[in-house]
């Protein structure tokens, strides 16, 4: 079966001998599902400083949002075998032009946006737990602690789309739904305030996949090692020739057609801002 494997396509390895099969430890996604969720009227969170600017303002429009983190919950399914409970907290950081006055020149802030959903997938069953040899990060040469024998969630999530933002007269305090995590405290530019005399709610456009996946043990077909065949390049400290190596950036001169749009990449940390909009 190894045998009957096609090594033509494979680039920067020698191919010339024949597989050997070995096991390697990988992770099998059980289950997985997609979402396509519109989001609507979700409130947002200010400090304390942007509240007030908030409250005097006459209207608000939404102008860019992203995911700081989303904080992942599994539980076993009761009376449903190897299915799990995927419980999710979605931490929003959402970009505003705020109006003080009709016709004057926004100004821009932020603000935070909770939300949550669950989805139930299956991810089959374990009755052992896990030992590691592996050191601990925030430990002096400790070996990591057990774990159950659970699934592995992963979340996948694409950059919000910023659709709509509206303003309120509202005096009712409403609480936060949540515990904030100093994480998203820092994003935010500090502490979210519960209340104020006018609140803003906006709508967001999110797609999402959503995976359990568990650690198993597969037999692959092996060559050898892959040793790289291109040499890395030292970069000059001549700026010139440095830039002499870039290549002309047509694009920036002229438009994309609608077909060439993509979507810009998330930050890796979640706290991007606000993206600019000006030309």
């Amino acid at each position: 079966m190894a045998e009957s494997f096609d090594t033509s396509k494979r680039v920067g390895c020698d191919t010339n001998q024949s597989p050997e099969p070995v096991c390697i430890d990988a992770q099998r996604i059980y289950d997985s599902c997609s979402d396509k969720d519109c989001l609507t009227d979700l409130r947002v969170y200010f400090t304390d400083y942007n509240q007030e600017l908030i409250d005097s303002a006459v209207n608000v429009r939404i102008k860019d949002a992203d995911v700081i983190t989303v904080y992942v919950d599994i539980e076993p399914v009761p009376f449903h075998r190897g299915f799990y409970s995927i419980d999710m907290t979605l931490f929003f950081n959402v970009c505003l032009d705020v109006f003080m006055t009709p016709g004057s020149s926004p100004q821009t802030i932020t603000g935070l946006a909770v939300d949550s959903k669950k989805a139930i997938l299956y991810g089959s069953e374990g009755s052992v737990r896990s030992f590691s040899s592996e050191l601990s990060c925030d430990s002096f040469d400790t070996q990591k602690a057990s774990t159950k024998n659970l699934p592995i969630a992963t979340v996948q999530i694409a950059r919000p789309i910023a659709l709509s933002a509206k303003l309120k007269h509202d005096c009712a305090v409403c609480p936060i739904p949540c515990k904030i995590p100093q994480c998203v405290c820092e994003c935010v530019g500090g502490e979210p305030v519960n209340c104020g005399s006018k609140s803003v709610f906006v709508t967001l456009g999110l797609f999402s996949i959503v995976q359990l996946k568990r650690n198993v043990q597969i037999l692959v077909p092996s060559y050898e090692y892959c040793i790289p065949e291109k040499s890395c390049v030292t970069s000059s400290d001549n700026p010139c020739e440095m830039f002499s190596r870039l290549d002309f950036p047509t694009n920036e001169f002229f438009p994309p057609n609608v077909g060439d749009l993509t979507g810009d990449e998330s930050s890796a940390c979640g706290c991007s801002g606000c993206a600019s909009t000006e030309d």
